[in-house]
């Protein structure tokens, strides 16, 4: 059965997309921690990030890298985290989060709410940049 994210990454459900290629799918997390706060997952259905073949591994981090270049033009930050959880869906996938300050990558504080279309300008602005 297919993960969520397989599903946002098909275009099967809306997401705000920032990026993708062939193999990976970059867009706006719907609880950020942060301001332009991105999830980029691989396409292939792989539960745990670890579980990726080494090139497949490999290559997300560039893309990741390309990403997080796009959302620091994009995002007043000092520098952009980046987490690997894992346990909320089973779909390999890391986070980008803009930082000012280390509490920003806080994981137990309570998620941004913006509204739609705060959401759709924040995504286009890091689109432009990517």
């Amino acid at each position: 059965m297919a993960t969520i994210f397989s599903k946002i990454a098909a275009g099967e459900i809306p997401s705000y997309k920032i990026a993708e290629d062939d193999r990976f799918y970059a867009f706006l997390d719907i609880n950020p921690l942060a301001k332009g706060h991105t999830l980029v997952i691989p396409r292939q259905e792989t539960d745990y990030l670890f579980e990726l073949d080494d090139q497949l591994l490999a290559d997300m981090m560039v893309f990741s890298k390309k990403v997080a270049l796009a959302i620091e033009k994009a995002i007043p930050c000092k520098r952009i985290g980046v987490a690997v959880l894992g346990l909320e869906v089973p779909h390999a996938h890391i986070h980008l989060v803009p930082l000012n300050a280390e509490s920003d990558i806080s994981f137990s504080k309570p998620k941004l709410q913006l509204p739609n279309e705060e959401m759709g300008a924040i995504a286009e602005k890091i689109r432009s940049g990517f």
